[in-house]
């Protein structure tokens, strides 16, 4: 664990935050900043980065628990539907390994965008070249 890292002191309950669920593995709490009312947070204990580095044991907690989380938020809240998502590399801006779960609603302005490139061309490109490389990894 980092003593700089926000996270990391969170799991070492140096900083407040709500906390909902927690465990030997996993901590989940509502982000401070979030799209939606409900919006939770799941890390794990140690510091890790990025999905790729988390130990399976760990990644399958954070689905295990994310489940769970879902769940209680279908029975707090009325929601069409949800995001669950991480942003890794130079997005994870918190330098934590860490999962979005959040209600979305038809109203709500949370959205993707998309470039002007021919997407099905480009899927098939890309898809191609990814199961490739899953072949060989």
């Amino acid at each position: 664990m980092s003593d700089t890292c926000i996270f990391c002191q969170i799991a070492q309950n140096k900083v407040n935050v709500n906390i909902v669920f927690e465990n030997d593995l996993v901590k989940c709490f509502l982000d401070k900043e979030p799209i939606n009312e409900g919006h939770i947070l799941i890390i794990p204990k140690a510091h890790y980065l990025d999905v790729d580095e988390l130990p399976d044991n760990i990644a399958c907690e954070i689905m295990r628990v994310s489940q769970r989380i879902l769940k209680s938020l279908r029975q707090c809240y009325v929601f069409p539907g949800y995001s669950m998502m991480q942003n890794g590399g130079i997005f994870n801006d918190v330098g934590h390994y860490h999962m979005h779960i959040f209600p979305r609603y038809e109203q709500g302005d949370f959205g993707w965008t998309y470039s002007e490139m021919k997407i099905d061309v480009c899927n098939q490109k890309v898809a191609l070249k990814i199961k490739e490389m899953l072949c060989a990894v």
